[in-house]
């Protein structure tokens, strides 16, 4: 082999080792550490890592079914009363039932019981699960839409625009809940007791009057996240292309903003869900929620407490459903925080 001549340092020269082939070492050391995949995607990935959040979305997913499909193949109504079978433990046969098992014919068990007015338990206890359910979704398609519209345009015009709209959201934030549930309550009893419409008379005053106040109480938080990530992108350079090319602030607003407000609308929504049932559950507690019969987990428990000495079971079975809907939530919208903060990607 023959030996190359040492370059001078002062020559121009180009050094034939720099134009070698690399190594297969070296072309690992270019390889990507992670595919390039999409925000939302990694998003999902980091969140399917995190177990405990994934146990409680398949505790949220199967108690969603539950209250959806077994009412339509349920043998017992949450209306149906029999004072034969009132205040029975579960698993247990009253003497009418226990006859016409011994005569051969087949008895549904109770599950979770019978109340005082010998109504199946369980079948209550899921219809006030579908309740809850219910106002957790309608709630936060509520807080969502009010919340984007107004947070948007709070934080695109700025200035003065912001500082009334801002103003009006401190002056939300000061109205006590309760005490405007109460008066609305109050206010469309009149309009419930003379409507024709069937699904108005079935939830009644006190569940209209729930979602009403969600739509003018509770979406001041979505509005304020909202605004303070446009105003944290409204000035990137996207946007002030899209500024330079004519495009009016709406459709700025709808394709540039709110798409990258998506992590914080998801979080803000999912963390929403389990404040609207809790609050729910408080108030049909108070007796402020959906009209008798429909069952509610906070009017079960409420008529539950009247025999907690007695028929502890009957409490137990409403609180328990609540702790595990509203801790799934709670635990499902902190791992959806977790997943989607860029600055937690490892």
């Amino acid at each position: 082999m023959i030996d190359m001549p040492k370059k001078n340092v002062l020559s121009f020269q180009l050094d034939p080792k720099l134009f070698e082939p690399a190594t297969d070492e070296e072309k690992a050391q270019q390889v990507n550490l992670r595919p390039s995949v999409s925000f939302f995607k990694d998003a999902m990935k980091r969140l399917s890592k995190n177990r405990i959040a994934m146990i409680c979305l398949c505790l949220i997913v199967i108690i969603s079914l539950i209250a959806a499909i077994v009412p339509s193949v349920y043998p017992y109504t949450y209306t149906e009363q029999d004072v034969t079978r009132k205040n029975m433990e579960p698993f247990k046969y009253s003497a009418k039932e226990q006859a016409k098992i011994d005569k051969g014919e087949k008895i549904f068990p109770h599950i979770m019981g019978t109340d005082s007015l010998g109504r199946d338990y369980a079948i209550r206890v899921i219809y006030g699960t579908r309740i809850s359910l219910l106002v957790g979704l309608v709630a936060s398609v509520i807080v969502v839409i009010i919340g984007i519209l107004y947070g948007s345009i709070s934080g695109y015009f700025g200035g003065r625009v912001d500082l009334i709209m801002m103003r009006i959201v401190d002056i939300i934030y000061s109205l006590p809940d309760v005490l405007i549930i109460i008066l609305l309550s109050v206010a469309i009893r009149d309009f419930v007791s003379t409507s024709t419409n069937q699904l108005i008379l079935k939830l009644g005053s006190g569940m209209i009057s729930i979602f009403i106040v969600f739509g003018l109480l509770y979406w001041v938080g979505m509005a304020r996240q909202v605004r303070g990530q446009i105003l944290s992108i409204k000035e990137q350079e996207y946007v002030l292309y899209a500024r330079s090319c004519g495009a009016s602030p709406s459709r700025i607003i709808r394709k540039h903003m709110i798409p990258n407000c998506v992590s914080v609308i998801i979080i803000t929504a999912a963390l929403q869900i389990p404040s609207a049932i809790f609050t729910e559950s408080f108030l049909s507690f108070l007796g402020l929620g959906v009209s008798i019969p429909m069952p509610s987990l906070g009017s079960l428990a409420s008529e539950a407490r009247q025999a907690l000495v007695s028929y502890p079971f009957l409490l137990v079975f409403p609180a328990v459903t609540i702790f595990l809907i509203v801790l799934s939530f709670n635990l499902l919208g902190n791992g959806l925080r977790d997943a989607f903060d860029p600055k937690l990607r490892s």
